[in-house]
């Protein structure tokens, strides 16, 4: 989308470029013949490829800002999640309830475990949100 966008300021730069020249050239023919030059002015016509760019880049910005919407909507309410039977297990032999999970009692709790164990049990802790 970006890409798109940068290719048509690309196009029109390349446009308005093309145009100031021929502006400059029309000045110093004209200043050649009469001396003075009244008033030129152009104008860039959008191709119709342009204009479709243009329309789909309105409805793809229009979805985007949707979805973050959608999106914030769904932090703000977040679904619930469930652990694997196996941690909430664990976490209930050492007094860890349903509860959000203070760290330092999970630490503990976890202190026999390896290191690779212990950090796939905080992974699903925080994917459930049960981390404070």
């Amino acid at each position: 989308m970006e890409t798109e966008q940068k290719q048509i300021v690309e196009r029109l730069e390349a446009a308005t470029s093309l145009l100031e020249r021929t502006l400059n050239w029309l000045e110093e023919r004209q200043g050649a013949l009469s001396g003075e030059v009244e008033r030129i002015s152009g104008t860039v016509e959008q191709s119709r490829r342009e204009t479709e760019l243009a329309e789909k880049l309105a409805v793809a910005e229009r979805e985007l800002s949707e979805l973050k919407a959608s999106a914030a909507a769904v932090v703000g309410n977040p679904m619930r999640r469930t652990l694997p039977a196996a941690t909430s297990e664990m976490l209930a032999k050492h007094g860890i309830g349903d509860s959000p999970v203070n760290v330092r009692t999970l630490d503990a709790a976890l202190n026999g475990l390896s290191l690779e164990q212990r950090i796939a049990v905080k992974t699903q802790l925080q994917r459930a949100g049960a981390i404070a």
